[in-house]
């Protein structure tokens, strides 16, 4: 009777003894080649192998035993400083309320000042509360979320990145900063000048414990005080942010903004006369070309009449400008021209993308956009050439025989031409202008908004 091989059954493994003594061999080998490897496996941040032999896996998990020493404490490090940022965001916040809920409120509903006097003390602490709370915000958010995700090490949270999308903060810090003195003085004249007034801050002082035993000035140096904090909070961020970190640019970027707007922020206050400046830093060439951008587009901002939460930079930099006599002067040439060095910021007034942040990247609804020109005197200050260019009353064109320059032609009134000192930055300054007077221009849809055509007036935007 013949036996099917399947209803045979073996005792043994079916690969022979010495094959079988090989191949445990082999195992065994492999097997040590790769605690060998995992001894020494590469750190997941830097890279390097100086990762502990032992690695004792009930008190340190997986994430951590990817990491080497140094990196394991960068980690902590950059944990605690975010975490540090986010708590003294939300410590800063809580002095704005007492500042507004113990001092403000009950000094209005009684009366003890007018309602000037106490915009003249409190000046714009409800800007700075809102700022806060939306800041703050989305910071807890990104916290949240982290932790949700499994991230304890927090990793994913880019401070950088939300801080420059809430850089519009920082003019309502400059605003409250340039106020403290005057503030100060208004508050120490009314204090002895009102006895009601006296008693109400002496009576909060030493019996209402929201106040921890401090006085209103205390308080209202706050905004003070946080301002300036947040370049020390950034650089130990930076300093636990390895460069290869999405956010770590960001951050140097953040750090040096807000570096620049308190030097501005020095600078008006020495302007006005006042003797007290805030902590000052070192300047660079790029530091101090920010400030000066800072006051160009601040200029701008008080000549347009634009909200600040609805204005878009789009460019701004140095241009060569000159007002040719006549329309002939691309036959001559544009060596016949008298340039002269002007500051230029192209701006765009739009509607917010998103409630929740104060500066999109996307640009929203177009509602406007200006040329504003602005000319630098021998005293320092800036002065304005003429009232600002209105691109929906305008049309941008070039010629191939000057490519180094392009014209702007304000309908019935002014032409100008422009160059750059760079040809390409003088195209890509072309392209945006041209972009924005098409958009807006009434004649848009007319031959592409060329300029070479008969334009009536009824077709002209007022």
């Amino acid at each position: 009777t013949c036996t099917k091989s399947a209803d045979v059954e073996r005792a043994d493994s079916g690969i022979g003894q010495m094959p079988a003594r090989k191949w445990r061999n082999r195992a065994s080998e492999t097997l040590s080649s790769l605690q060998a490897w995992e001894a020494h496996r590469p750190c997941t941040d830097c890279g390097e192998r100086d990762l502990p032999v032992e690695t004792d896996v009930q008190n340190c998990n997986q994430r951590r035993a990817d990491l080497c020493e140094k990196c394991c404490k960068r980690r902590t490090e950059r944990k605690e400083s975010v975490l540090e940022f986010v708590n003294t965001e939300a410590s800063y916040g809580e002095d704005l309320r007492i500042i507004k809920e113990e001092f403000y409120l009950p000094m209005q509903a009684a009366g003890l000042l007018s309602q000037e006097q106490l915009q003249g003390i409190f000046s714009n602490i409800q800007e700075l509360i809102d700022l806060n709370e939306n800041f703050l915000e989305i910071l807890q958010e990104e916290i949240d979320q982290a932790f949700d995700q499994g991230d304890e090490d927090l990793m994913t949270v880019c401070i950088g990145e939300i801080f420059l999308e809430f850089v519009n903060m920082l003019p309502a810090f400059q605003t409250y900063c340039l106020q403290q003195s005057s503030s100060v003085n208004m508050l120490n004249a009314l204090e002895k000048e009102k006895e009601l007034l006296r008693i109400f801050l002496n009576v909060s002082q030493n019996d209402n414990t929201a106040l921890r035993r401090m006085n209103l000035r205390s308080f209202l140096m706050a905004p003070l005080q946080r301002v300036t904090k947040y370049p020390l909070l950034l650089s130990r961020i930076i300093k636990a942010t390895t460069e290869y970190h999405p956010d770590h640019g960001s951050l140097r970027e953040a750090k040096s903004r807000i570096e620049s707007h308190l030097e501005h922020i020095n600078m008006k206050t020495k302007q006005e006369g006042n003797t007290w400046t805030l902590r000052s830093f070192r300047q660079d060439s790029k530091k101090k070309r920010e400030v000066i951008n800072i006051e160009m587009r601040e200029t701008a901002l008080k000549t347009v009449g634009w909200l600040r939460e609805e204005t878009r930079f789009v460019m701004e930099g140095s241009l060569q400008l000159a007002q040719p006599p006549d329309g002939q002067w691309v036959k001559k040439g544009s060596k016949t021209l008298k340039f002269q060095n002007m500051q230029v910021l192209l701006l765009v007034n739009m509607k917010r993308v998103s409630e929740s942040s104060l500066e999109s990247a996307e640009p929203g609804p177009v509602k406007d956009a200006v040329l504003v020109l602005i000319r630098d005197k021998n005293n320092g200050k800036f002065h304005l050439l003429r009232e600002p260019l209105r691109l929906s009353n305008c049309i941008v064109s070039s010629d191939p025989d000057c490519d180094d320059t392009f014209e702007l032609i304000e309908i019935r009134r002014e032409a100008f031409v422009f160059r750059d000192s760079d040809r390409a930055r003088t195209h890509h300054w072309f392209r945006q202008i041209r972009r924005y007077s098409r958009e807006l221009g009434s004649w848009k849809k007319r031959r592409n908004a060329l300029p070479n055509i008969m334009i009536s007036t009824p077709h002209t935007r007022p």
